[in-house]
C-alpha cells in the first residue's frame, strides 16, 4: 500500500531565515562594540620633534596627572612598584623601562620613578612622547 504525501518538497532554498540570522548578528556586534573600552591609562605625553621606538624588552610605569603610579595598567604605590619591578629587571638587565608621565606631571615625580627602577638594578630608560604636528 502506498502513501500520497500532502506536503511536496520545495527545492528552491528560501534565503529569508538566513538574511534574518545575518542582519541579528550584525546588529548584535555594532551594539556590543560600542560597550567595548580601550585597556590603559589616560595621559597627554609630550610632544617631541624626534622620536625612539622600543618594541621588545620593555616595561611601561605611567604617572598620570594625579601623581598616580601604574604598571600595566595596574594602580599601584612606589614600594609595589618596586616589588613589581624585580623579577622583571631580574630576568633581564637590558629591560627598558618606559616612563609614560603625562605632561603636566612634575619632575620629581619622574625622578622618583626613575630612582625606584635603578635601585631595583635597571639600567636603560626611556620617557614616551608622541610626535609633534608637522614634524
Amino acid at each position: 500500500m502506498k502513501f500520497e504525501r500532502t506536503y511536496k518538497v520545495n527545492p528552491a532554498f528560501n534565503y529569508a531565515s538566513l538574511t534574518d540570522i545575518v542582519m541579528q548578528l550584525l546588529i548584535f556586534f555594532l551594539l556590543s562594540s560600542a560597550f567595548v573600552v580601550m585597556p590603559g591609562v589616560k595621559v597627554q605625553l609630550p610632544k617631541t620633534q624626534f622620536s625612539d621606538t622600543q618594541t621588545d624588552r620593555q616595561t611601561v610605569v605611567t604617572i598620570t596627572k594625579d601623581g598616580k603610579l601604574y604598571y600595566n595598567s595596574e594602580e599601584v604605590t612606589p614600594p609595589v612598584l618596586a616589588q613589581r619591578l624585580i623579577p622583571v629587571i631580574d630576568a633581564d638587565r637590558n629591560r627598558v623601562v618606559i616612563i609614560r608621565a603625562d605632561k603636566t606631571v612634575r619632575l620629581d615625580r619622574a625622578v622618583e620613578v626613575i630612582d625606584i627602577a635603578k635601585g631595583v638594578g635597571a639600567q636603560r630608560f626611556m620617557i614616551a612622547t608622541t610626535p609633534a604636528q608637522g614634524m
